[in-house]
């Protein structure tokens, strides 16, 4: 995996040559330089010609390589970040591969990537590219997209100690650049109610008060003149403003249909031969009372009944094959919350069509509601409180073993049909695979759902940011 200079080099010119090009359009264009062109149907062009496309118009916003591409030859300079996260691999420059995919997981591999996380702006980015209803005018935009890669921006607030007491001043020079130099009409529009952007990670690591040294995170979103953007984060706090929460990018990555329906049949008949599984670190050892070492404590007496996948180290992050197989065989996935609600492996286990069992609404119900609709949880996944398990004496194994057959049966169903929108397909993917609906494409569509809303309301001289509620995900007007 190691790379050299100047490969890196050759590997950085590649990517911003290919983020500058649009699949739909005749010619290759520099979005930081000339914008993207107009596009068959964009408004003021024969908009009639393009129906589907009412309502979903989106302009990218173009922004100097020092907001994106030129972030990601900076990646490795952090040793802290290796140092938190444990990983055996001391470098993620390797897994820009493939538009930030990561490269294949083996030579004969179709669909599967080593995927790296903070990579899911560099995708996102590439994918917007691709979409089909993008316009050169900003005014005929339904919504804006910046592709700012601010998880990657942030590192140097994050993991350099020379710069900590300097994270309140993540995201101002992109606000400034927003807001004033660039065009500021456009921005001054709606408030920056019509922009949204995507972040590589949970928003409480980005929640600071700008007036304040904290501890750790930043202030992008805690930044007044960010409080209008819709952000689409791994997580989302208790109370949202801004943000949203979209799925952890897995490691399946089909690039057309028969590659996805492969997959899901072999879901279907996958022999489950374990009731439950685990994928994760080990039992924290401060000895207070916590989930995750009460399931550890279960599976240890029970192990014909369950099974344990070590990911400490973080062997796992990069290494599909550790925990898919095992997900396979298993019935049911634990889903605890850890150190933050929210689990990756909850959505490698529903590609696996592993009914996951959450132990607290915070690890999905209240976060997810684009992809997995809250109304549906009782369909696809089982809700034990951890309270019940830690201190009431309840085992996990004997709820499962409680639910019968043709219940089971029909949540793995469920669990199967929310799949393909959890997953992000390759960019470039067959038209046919673009017709279902991935991660990115519900992504796109509750944004466009909030920013209509908000927009409506300010034409009505409402306050737009007291539109976003608990059930937004059903608000599809």
């Amino acid at each position: 995996m190691a790379i050299t200079s100047v490969s890196l080099a050759i590997l950085l010119l590649a990517l911003r040559f290919l983020l500058a090009w649009d699949p739909r359009a005749t010619t290759v264009t520099a979005i930081r330089s000339g914008g993207l062109p107009q596009k068959a149907g964009a408004a003021g062009s024969g908009a009639s010609d393009r129906p589907e496309c009412n309502g979903r118009w989106i302009y990218i916003r173009e922004l100097p390589s020092r907001f994106n591409t030129d972030l990601l030859a900076t990646c490795d300079d952090f040793p802290i970040l290796f140092e938190i996260r444990e990983q055996p691999e001391k470098s993620i420059i390797p897994f820009l591969a493939n538009h930030g995919l990561g490269p294949r997981t083996h030579n004969r591999s179709r669909s599967w990537y080593r995927t790296e996380p903070l990579f899911l702006e560099l995708f996102f980015h590439r994918r917007m590219l691709e979409y089909p209803c993008l316009t050169a005018d900003p005014v005929a935009a339904d919504a804006i997209f910046v592709p700012y890669y601010t998880g990657l921006a942030a590192f140097p607030f994050l993991y350099s100690p020379a710069q900590w007491n300097f994270s309140a001043l993540h995201g101002r020079d992109l606000a400034k650049w927003l807001i004033r130099r660039d065009r500021p009409a456009i921005w001054s529009r709606f408030g920056g109610h019509d922009h949204f952007l995507a972040v590589a990670g949970f928003a409480s690591d980005f929640d600071n008060d700008p007036a304040q040294t904290p501890l750790w995170g930043t202030a992008f979103l805690g930044l007044p003149e960010f409080y209008n953007l819709t952000v689409f984060t791994l997580e989302s706090r208790a109370w949202s403003l801004q943000e949203h929460a979209v799925p952890p990018p897995t490691s399946f990555h089909p690039a057309n249909l028969a590659r996805l329906d492969a997959w899901l049949a072999r879901a279907r008949r996958s022999r489950r031969s374990t009731l439950m599984l685990f994928a994760g670190g080990a039992a924290p050892g401060s000895g207070r009372p916590n989930v995750v070492s009460s399931i550890h404590a279960e599976c240890e007496l029970r192990r014909d009944l369950c099974e344990l996948v070590d990911c400490s180290g973080g062997v796992c992050i990069h290494d599909p094959a550790r925990f898919m197989r095992p997900m396979l065989r298993a019935r049911f996935c634990l889903q605890p919350p850890g150190e933050t609600p929210t689990r990756r492996s909850t959505f490698d286990g529903i590609l696996a069509g592993c009914i996951p069992v959450f132990f607290e609404e915070a690890s999905a119900a209240s976060q997810f509601g684009w992809h997995l609709p809250r109304r549906r949880y009782d369909e696809f996944s089982v809700l034990i409180p951890k309270e019940e398990v830690m201190f009431g004496g309840q085992r996990i194994a004997d709820v499962l073993e409680a639910i019968p057959p043709a219940r089971e049966r029909r949540m793995r169903e469920a669990v199967l049909e929310l799949a393909p929108g959890v997953m992000y397909r390759r960019h470039g993917s067959s038209a046919a695979l673009r017709a279902r609906k991935d991660a990115i494409d519900l992504a796109i569509e509750g944004a466009l759902r909030r920013i209509q809303r908000r927009v409506r309301a300010m034409q009505q001289g409402k306050d737009a940011l007291l539109l976003v509620g608990d059930n937004e995900e059903e608000w599809d007007e």
